[in-house]
């Protein structure tokens, strides 16, 4: 009779849409199922990671029943703990960073404009697209007709969305104001550009979990699917990435699994399984 296995003393994070969930933005059996015997049959201690913040990513943590309370939102502009209700790290954009997002603002007149902070997300000339991101977050709403009226101090991250030309254009003018001097930029969709603090990324909010829980960096391991997971994926010992990802994610990965529609997790925690799993 073989000896249980087991993969205490592993992290695994996971990015949420188009990863964890599928394109529909469902969770698939196949992964809730793997999720499970990561969790309870072989004592591994998973999280999610994900550009969401902190209400919109509570239904997604609470589903999965998952033995970590901690979470890294909003593209790791901070650490949260949902079973002790508390912001554990937040790192947010600096006085300079906020005025180049208030300068493109004005600049690209055609894009729409989201501040979100822990707690609101402020918008400026939001169309339907934006709205949409707007209610999808769960977080209190306010609007301002001009950039320059929003309070300061706060700013986990800033979102601009629009045509993939307007982007383009936004991306090239904040890239050449700042160039990664004081924020981390990131293409999050073709429609979409962010902002957020330098020094705020996935896999920095990620490998702080790993050292509040004690985790060993050489036993971490995440999977994602596009530009946004990119630092969390060069930050883990296993970087995993969905069979839809670009082909510059997929070469900075050990694993490439199936497609997110059919339980890319649930590959990765195979793979898990396999290469690392000790007997106990």
């Amino acid at each position: 009779m073989s000896k249980p296995q087991s993969l205490s003393g592993w992290l695994l994070a996971s990015d949420i849409d188009g990863t964890l969930n599928d394109k529909r933005r469902h969770l698939p059996s196949r992964n809730r199922n793997a999720i499970r015997r990561f969790v309870y049959d072989y004592g591994g201690t998973m999280i999610l990671a994900s550009g969401r913040s902190i209400a919109s990513m509570r239904r997604h943590f609470e589903k999965l029943h998952l033995n970590s309370g901690y979470a890294v939102f909003l593209n790791g502009a901070g650490v949260y703990d949902y079973k002790n209700e508390q912001i554990l790290w937040k790192h947010c954009v600096d006085a300079e960073t906020e005025q180049i997002i208030r300068d493109a603002a004005k600049k690209f007149s055609s894009v729409r404009v989201q501040i979100v902070t822990a707690t609101q997300v402020r918008m400026v000339r939001p169309g339907p697209g934006a709205w949409i991101l707007a209610l999808s977050s769960r977080l209190e709403r306010k609007y301002y007709r001009n950039i320059d009226d929003l309070p300061s101090g706060d700013w986990c991250k800033a979102i601009f969305t629009g045509p993939t030309p307007a982007i383009n254009k936004v991306q090239a003018y904040v890239t050449a104001r700042n160039n990664g001097e004081t924020a981390n930029l990131m293409r999050s969709s073709v429609a979409s550009f962010e902002v957020v603090g330098k020094g705020t990324n996935k896999g920095v909010a990620v490998m702080k979990v790993a050292e509040l829980l004690g985790i060993d960096p050489a036993h971490t391991a995440a999977i994602g699917d596009y530009f946004n997971d990119w630092e969390m994926l060069k930050a883990v010992a296993v970087p995993a990435c969905c069979g839809q990802a670009p082909k510059k994610i997929k070469e900075i990965v050990k694993l490439v699994t199936c497609h997110c529609d059919r339980g890319a997790v649930a590959d990765l925690i195979d793979y898990l399984i396999e290469h690392y799993a000790t007997d106990t």
